[in-house]
């Protein structure tokens, strides 16, 4: 097992392990990045979801570490049930550079995120709807109908975010 995926076994779900320091080393040596999907695939689920906090924390600051693994983020660890790794996806769905087609595919997951459980899962998922449509104005329409529904049934963690994200929206759209 790699030095990286070591670090970031052990423990529970609780806890971060060391997944702000590796963060910080994957920025220095994005090689490693395929170390972290190489955990996204464990049967281990807190490997899984560290695998998915360190990946989130690290592009934060350099999206373009995602770029190798578009259609894998895509069309595999999009669709993953474990909701501690999607609520880590879907910023990363946020940050990819995306053709329509795959603008769909990700839009389409993050609708299905809000269904979720979770309300973190929720709550990521219309952050991440309303930064894809910011850099799509095609989509701002019916991001900003769900996010408008969201804000009125979700929790009350939702309905803080939803006001905030149409504000926002609300400013990119006309201004």
């Amino acid at each position: 097992m790699h030095e990286i995926l070591k670090s970031l076994s052990g423990g529970d779900r609780r806890s971060i392990s060391e997944s702000n320091r590796i963060a910080s080393i994957v920025v220095e040596r994005p090689e490693l990045m395929e170390v972290l999907f190489i955990g996204l695939e464990s049967n281990d689920p807190v490997l899984r979801m560290r695998c998915a906090d360190t990946a989130e924390k690290a592009t934060a600051s350099h999206p373009e570490l995602l770029v190798p693994y578009k259609t894998e983020l895509l069309n595999k660890h999009a669709k993953t049930e474990q909701q501690e790794v999607r609520w880590h996806v879907a910023p990363m769905l946020a940050r990819l550079p995306l053709s329509e087609t795959e603008e769909t595919v990700a839009l389409n997951v993050l609708l299905s995120y809000t269904n979720d459980r979770s309300s973190i899962v929720k709550t990521m998922a219309m952050q991440a709807l309303a930064d894809i449509a910011i850099r799509s104005p095609r989509l701002m329409p019916l991001v900003k109908q769900h996010i408008e529904k969201l804000t009125v049934i979700g929790t009350p963690a939702m309905k803080a975010r939803g006001r905030k994200l149409l504000v926002m929206l609300a400013k990119v759209h006309h201004g």
